[in-house]
């Protein structure tokens, strides 16, 4: 049979869209790859539970994954809360107009602003101006506002996309606004806050630029916020740069891959199980 001119256009815009898919997992799995087999040879219980010692070249990286996972879990702590509230209210108290529309558009130029702009702002800003050192509050607080606008929109949308009926049901059983959002409305549309989630610690916990500007480079196991300490990605980028230990450096990249596939793993779990609730 033969095909008519719409299902040719058809079948060649659907080859493009499988070549683009087929080339950026592709050029993932590469990536991947590449670090792996690299890195993974590095990688061993000394290296993962020991500290750096030498120029800070030899040894192993456990600080520097402390310190990760504690910045990490800190910006989360600070820009989570305000950023659903934000949201709660966005999608279901605002007023649709002109001054949501403004705080939209804030909200995304925030989420397109480089990193090296916003670690500059968190050391003028936090450092010089509130005089807090170079620590983990320091280095949380800047990241909080990388993660802020990418939490609030996508906690936005999904709360916007839960199907009016089912606020109708609530309401109908006698529900208040505010026990219909936090009881029916955010429940139901938890699985898409957490994909938000994910995806504002998966930018968190590999950025350089910020943490570089806040938190410092001191190899050291911090303990509380004002610690300072020297995060995965830094660690990684001054030994790349230097050159002192580029085995090393693909180690740490490869634990680095690991950490952030962890929490995402653990995330889904999380998803998956409020999917099986609801």
């Amino acid at each position: 049979m033969k095909k008519t001119k719409d299902q040719i256009i058809n079948d060649v815009a659907l080859s493009f869209f499988w070549i683009a898919a087929g080339l950026t997992v592709a050029a993932l799995f590469a990536i991947i790859i590449y670090v792996v087999v690299r890195g993974i040879a590095v990688v061993s219980p000394t290296f993962v539970f020991t500290w750096p010692h030498g120029v800070n070249a030899e040894g192993g990286i456990f600080p520097t994954i402390i310190a990760s996972i504690y910045v990490t879990a800190l910006s989360m702590l600070i820009a989570t809360p305000i950023a659903v509230l934000a949201a709660v209210y966005l999608a279901e108290y605002a007023k649709q107009g002109l001054a949501v529309r403004i705080i939209r558009f804030a909200a995304d130029s925030l989420a397109s602003v480089p990193s090296i702009v916003m670690g500059l702002f968190g050391f003028a800003f936090f450092i010089e101006t509130l005089g807090l050192p170079l620590s983990m509050l320091s280095a949380a607080l800047a990241l909080s506002l990388l993660m802020l606008p990418i939490i609030m929109r996508t906690t936005e949308e999904a709360i916007r996309g839960v199907a009016r009926y089912i606020r109708w049901g609530s309401y109908g059983m006698g529900a208040t606004k505010w026990q219909t959002v936090s009881r029916v409305v955010i429940p139901a549309a938890m699985p898409r806050i957490i994909t938000g989630l994910i995806l504002a610690m998966g930018r968190a916990i590999g950025e350089t630029a910020v943490v570089f500007f806040t938190m410092g480079q001191a190899v050291n196991l911090p303990v509380i916020p004002t610690d300072s300490g020297r995060a995965m990605p830094i660690h990684l980028y001054l030994l790349a740069v230097e050159g002192i230990n580029i085995p090393a450096a693909f180690g740490t990249a490869f634990m680095l891959m690991g950490l952030i596939f962890t929490f995402n793993l653990l995330a889904r779990l999380i998803s998956k199980r409020y999917k099986k609730v609801d």
